[in-house]
């Protein structure tokens, strides 16, 4: 089978290449499942480079997560031959055929297609995590997300939106945010560089925001302790910006907020009877056709270099999908 292969680690790719490989042998408790899309994470992109925290023995295929169809199974597994399933692991997605464990699977929602339910998985789980499960989310509270460009960012847009909040999106590129609005449909979209306290003040009707959303870290994590309303939370979800901020306590004692670090996967690793409701309820609300994810692109396979580049860039709005074996 056609796998995505990263032979050695590199800043610029050129470990990464598309590989013929022996297709996967189902292991026990395993399900071994048909990959009809995959979607690209930052994540992945990070591990070419080893600079994730999770670094992975090379070689290895590359890919966090996919959506496809079961082709063998354990009887007592809770999925049989045929059906529709979406998930996967740290890597592996990005190949024609994955073999992963059944508890890593969960089904589809009904009514959304390969590409929507590869572009939902990570990135909703994480929104909903951070926002929801660890930030205690309310109707009508406002919700200051940032990188609201990427497919996490989008996702606690939509997820937001979705359960009743009110949204300031936040990019870094003016060039998206036409882009963003349309997408989200955010109460402001603003411009995340230099002081934005005073806008955040402003669209709240000086109450601040209830909740911040921030996977960018850096310069976005320093203007976001301002902007924090009094008793409010400030959820640290990654760092794209590249650098890792640091804070005087005085500043959230003084403000009254907290501060949470979301890990999302290894949450539901540690609580899996959370992660399980967790996944219901974002399937429940997709279902419903209350969230649906923003994709960038569906790419061949082949055309993986485009997929990696343009994240690498920062020149995506929603995710890049890749099909296998096209």
């Amino acid at each position: 089978m056609q796998a995505l292969r990263v032979e050695r680690l590199s800043d610029d790719l050129s470990g990464v290449m598309l590989a013929d490989i022996p297709a996967p042998v189902r292991g026990t408790g395993e399900v071994l499942v048909q990959v009809r899309a995959a979607s690209l994470n930052f994540p992945d992109l990070l591990m070419t480079q080893g600079g994730y925290q999770f670094k992975p023995q090379v070689p290895f295929t590359s890919g966090l997560e996919f959506a496809g169809e079961v082709i063998e199974a354990d009887p007592e597994s809770g999925v049989a031959r045929g059906d529709r399933v979406m998930g996967g692991n740290k890597t592996g997605a990005f190949a024609e055929i994955a073999s992963v464990a059944a508890d890593k699977l969960s089904p589809m929602p009904r009514g959304m297609d390969f590409a929507q339910a590869a572009a939902m998985g990570a990135a909703y789980s994480t929104a909903y995590t951070g926002l929801v499960e660890l930030g205690g989310l309310q109707p009508g509270q406002w919700a200051l997300v940032h990188g609201a460009s990427g497919g996490v960012g989008l996702a606690a847009c939509d997820l937001a939106r979705a359960l009743g909040a009110k949204v300031i999106a936040t990019t870094g590129s003016a060039d998206k945010a036409e882009r963003i609005a349309a997408l989200a449909s955010p109460q402001a979209v603003l411009l995340a560089k230099g002081r934005f306290r005073e806008r955040v003040s402003e669209i709240t009707g000086g109450k601040l925001a209830d909740i911040v959303f921030d996977p960018v870290g850096g310069d976005v994590f320093d203007e976001s302790t301002r902007c924090v309303a009094f008793g409010g939370k400030l959820v640290v979800v990654g760092f794209t910006s590249g650098r890792i901020a640091e804070i005087s306590t005085n500043i959230p004692l003084i403000k009254g907020f907290s501060i949470i670090g979301l890990r999302a996967g290894e949450y539901a690793r540690r609580f899996p009877e959370r992660g399980a409701a967790i996944n219901a309820a974002i399937r429940e609300l997709a279902e419903e056709g209350r969230i649906t994810p923003a994709i960038n692109c569906t790419l061949p396979l082949s055309r993986w270099r485009e997929g990696f580049d343009a994240m690498a860039q920062r020149q995506l709005v929603g995710k890049v999908v890749f099909v296998p074996g096209s």
